[in-house]
């Protein structure tokens, strides 16, 4: 393990020229943000910020950072999940002067003392990705709190989880929700999450898909783009849920809905999408097919009990790289792929870089609208915030136009009868 105290911890530096070009790959997909690079690099509007970053270390992640520092920001890193470091992408950024602590395969002693080491810098801003990060502040350095001025966090449980502390008061600093933002959620969420998670699932097992009876637990928007592209393969879906109206729309959009416990018995391969623990227990496992693949997209690795089903069977050995047999005491044998986390980060690259462009687009302007908001003297609650709709309809006009598009403008006259409630039929 190279180690250089202050700089970076990362695998094998020597990966740094294979890293190097797939990040240039990323920045020929990514033209939102290398427009927007181009443009900081002469404002500098995050110089003199310091940022402590705990996001999954992908080739997208690193044209965020390098774009973080193109605009004059100190930069520390850690990956946000054990297996979702890219230790070639790792590489390359400490190779060109990224202070960063992340290598594949980490356990959770070793996950946290390098989240921790993001903080040595003593941050003035935080970029989340689950929320870890802002947790580990709040929970184990709490003297950090009164010089940060604002934070970000990227991912539907992070928020979920950040809302639920500031309603309890227990959030000592503002953040922005990049997570709902129309551009990141509508399109990294559903179309991000639904492409790469059937690439982690077919990397990891070699199957087809066509005919399968496939079992997505969780039908938003993470749980609905996985539904989607399974369908599209030829997969029969089958949704599970607990929310009504989610359940009616997998219903409408051609799936069938059922209970987890109806489900285990007939499904071939099962991916839990919901950001809450135990969907798929000891009970569950008890009744499914002999092969049955099971495997998760959600942020946690909790959504599978591992335990119980470790507790079931009588032996387990790796056929494939990020897959494991297990096989039980009646022979039956059920495969878990990437250990449980995320199979579209730990089994295959995480989302295409043409879908990350928007959401990494939205970290970006997040974190320079916290500094400026905090140049500008105004000092922010501590709640969460959404991300403007100017902003989010900057970021995918930018888009578009990168893509070649044109679309319509309202004429004045439009935009005055849109808010004339006296008009009539």
């Amino acid at each position: 393990m190279d180690h250089k105290v202050g700089h970076y911890k990362v695998k094998d530096i020597t990966l740094a020229d294979q890293g190097r070009m797939k990040i240039e790959w990323a920045e020929s997909r990514m033209p939102v943000m290398m427009q927007i690079r181009k443009e900081v690099e002469v404002t500098k509007p995050l110089a003199g910020y310091r940022i402590a970053g705990c996001l999954h270390v992908t080739k997208e992640t690193a044209v965020l950072i390098e774009t973080l520092s193109a605009a004059g920001a100190q930069v520390s890193w850690s990956g946000c999940n054990p297996l979702s470091t890219q230790d070639d992408i790792a590489a390359a950024l400490a190779a060109k002067g990224t202070e960063i602590y992340a290598w594949h395969g980490m356990n959770v002693e070793e996950f946290y003392w390098c989240i921790e080491r993001t903080l040595d810098m003593k941050p003035n801003l935080t970029l989340d990705d689950g929320a870890d990060l802002i947790f580990t502040v709040h929970n184990k350095f709490p003297e950090l709190i009164p010089t940060i001025i604002g934070g970000t966090e990227e991912t539907t449980t992070g928020v979920h989880r950040l809302r639920a502390m500031a309603d309890a008061g227990a959030l000592k600093y503002p953040v922005i929700a990049v997570n709902d933002a129309e551009t990141k959620w509508d399109f990294d969420n559903v179309f991000g999450t639904g492409q790469s998670s059937i690439d982690g699932i077919l990397r990891a097992t070699s199957i087809l898909l066509a005919g399968k009876n496939f079992v997505v637990a969780g039908y938003g928007h993470c749980g609905s783009g996985v539904a989607k592209r399974a369908q599209g393969m030829g997969a029969n879906v089958i949704a599970t849920e607990v929310k009504p109206t989610a359940a009616l729309k997998a219903t409408l959009e051609g799936m069938r809905v059922m209970t987890m416990d109806q489900a285990a018995k007939v499904g071939d391969v099962f991916i839990t999408a919901t950001g809450i623990k135990d969907i798929i227990v000891k009970r569950h496992f008890e009744t499914m097919k002999d092969g049955a693949i099971i495997c998760n997209t959600g942020h946690y690795d909790c959504e599978i009990n591992i335990d119980d089903l470790e507790a079931i069977a009588v032996s387990k050995r790796t056929v494939r790289p990020n897959n494991e047999e297990y096989t039980l005491a009646d022979g039956r044998k059920i495969y878990l792929l990437a250990q449980g986390r995320l199979v579209n980060l730990a089994a295959a690259e995480g989302h295409p870089s043409e879908v990350m462009d928007m959401s990494f687009a939205n970290q970006f302007m997040s974190q320079v609208r916290l500094a400026t908001e905090h140049k500008n003297g105004n000092k922010l609650e501590n709640k969460v915030y959404d991300i403007s709709e100017e902003q989010d309809q900057h970021i995918a006009g930018i888009k578009l136009s990168t893509l070649g598009y044109e679309i319509d403008k309202l004429t004045p006259e439009q935009v005055e009868y849109m808010d004339d409630y006296a008009a009539g039929t």
